[in-house]
């Protein structure tokens, strides 16, 4: 292993072998390789690497490394380091680390940086505005195919991207865009007006990062332009920057899943109370929900004390009932995510839950109903009443899981709310209501005479 051997290189204090394994790696692996070692080797070994390498590792280390580079390296080196930076990577840098780092990196950036970055500040922290980089090649339509290609030689060592290039007017309205390829394999002397695509696909400076993952998942887009609501080019999203997004929506998602507060902080990072205080309030409100099922309980507790063995199905009932509402609400919830689902097919979610309701509920039904009779011999009529309950549930709980999510996305609610923990709270209280409603009615002549 790489790792192994440059760890007994440095234990050797074999730098110039260290050096020369870093140089042949790539600016990710070796991000990674330096982020757990302590400040002061970290520096030791990022000032070893060319400078060209060394500003791309340390776009990719870690808000704390960044911090502790920024703190400990001279003036000389960090202003080599934000000069050479992409500017989308500033500002991702500016809007994380400590207020005295933001002042030492705008001390270092050019009067034009810290205008922009000001400007960038202003945009909403999950828009499109706030991810956007202006480094990118724009093109205009009078332009030959020999004065673009000058141009992209001028300005591309400074672009996040040259292969999609940008066309616009002298007002910076956006025509259209060309790509490289189409560029090279021209005729020097063809009008870039004559080879530039005008239906162009393009996201606003104030749309949610979460529209943008999914544009970009969508079509595949190795960039993306921004504009603003003047149809004004603003910037450009690289692939590079949503694909973090894309991850951090995803985290985010699974989190309220799972029943607590999104976070950007790593598990092993993030305290113990700062974890508490994200977990504590919706088990607070599936506490106080599960209530309700035990209101139900009491309010139905005659029926228990007559057909006692009435209360050993419960477990069963309402945990299909979790896990039938759970299926559906996760594939709703991810299918909204990824786009597959809009909040406007609603009845077509429900018709085909409905139908997956049906086959399984009838599936399940009819074996719990040949076990109940066959193998623990529970009187036919309980196990009717059990398993006419059993096949309401699972449709009822489908329903429920496929639908709230739906109902959350057009409420501007995050779906994934209605995930997990919430949608078992909601099944449960429901599950036991139809298991004694039905009881109540199938049972009748049981319950007055209290013969179980």
């Amino acid at each position: 292993m790489r790792e192994e051997r440059l760890a007994q290189l440095m234990l050797n204090k074999d730098y110039l072998k260290v050096k020369n394994e870093l140089t042949e790696m790539n600016e990710v692996d070796i991000a990674d390789f330096l982020n757990p070692l302590d400040p002061q080797t970290t520096l030791l070994l990022f000032r070893m690497l060319p400078k060209d390498l060394a500003v791309e590792v340390f776009a990719h280390f870690s808000r704390d490394q960044q911090t502790s580079i920024i703190n400990t390296a001279t003036e000389t080196e960090v202003e080599g380091i934000i000069e050479e930076l992409y500017f989308d990577d500033m500002i991702d840098i500016i809007e994380e680390v400590p207020a005295n780092i933001v002042n030492k990196i705008l001390l270092y950036a050019r009067e034009d940086e810290r205008k922009l970055v000001n400007q960038f500040l202003k945009y909403p922290a999950d828009s499109a505005g706030s991810l956007m980089t202006i480094e990118y090649v724009n093109l205009h339509r009078e332009m030959t195919v020999k004065e673009a290609l000058d141009h992209i030689k001028e300005v591309g060592l400074t672009s996040e991207t040259v292969y999609t290039c940008y066309v616009i007017d002298n007002k910076r309205k956006l025509e259209g865009f060309v790509s490289l390829r189409k560029i090279v394999t021209s005729e020097e002397d063809v009008l870039i007006d004559e080879i530039m695509e005008e239906d162009i696909i393009k996201v606003n400076t104030h749309d949610d990062q979460e529209e943008v993952a999914g544009v970009f998942s969508r079509y595949g887009f190795v960039a993306l332009p921004v504009v603003d609501n003047e149809n004004r080019l603003i910037g450009i999203i690289t692939v590079d920057d949503i694909m973090g997004i894309i991850e951090q929506e995803a985290t985010e998602d699974f989190q309220i899943m799972a029943g607590t507060s999104p976070s950007d902080e790593s598990y092993l990072d993030t305290g113990v109370l700062k974890l508490v205080r994200n977990r504590l309030p919706w088990l607070l409100i599936l506490m106080i929900s599960g209530t309700f099922t035990g209101r139900i309980m009491a309010k139905y507790e005659d029926i228990l004390a007559s057909v006692v063995i009435l209360s050993t199905f419960i477990p069963m009932l309402m945990d299909t009932g979790g896990n039938s509402g759970s299926q559906s609400s996760t594939l709703v919830i991810r299918g909204l995510a990824t786009g597959d689902i809009k909040n406007t097919d609603g009845m077509k979610v429900v018709l085909k839950e409905l139908g997956i309701a049906s086959i399984a509920g009838l599936i399940l039904a009819g074996i719990n109903f040949l076990r109940l009779v066959t193998l623990e011999k529970v009187p036919v009529k309980i196990a009717l009443t059990v398993t006419i309950t059993l096949f309401a549930v699972v449709v009822a709980s489908k329903l429920v899981g496929g639908v709230l999510p739906i109902i959350a996305d057009k409420l501007n609610m995050d779906p994934a709310i209605m995930a997990g923990p919430l949608i078992t709270t909601i099944v449960d209280a429901m599950a036991l209501y139809l298991y004694f409603v039905l009881a109540q009615s199938l049972l009748s002549d049981i319950l007055t005479v209290g013969l179980l």
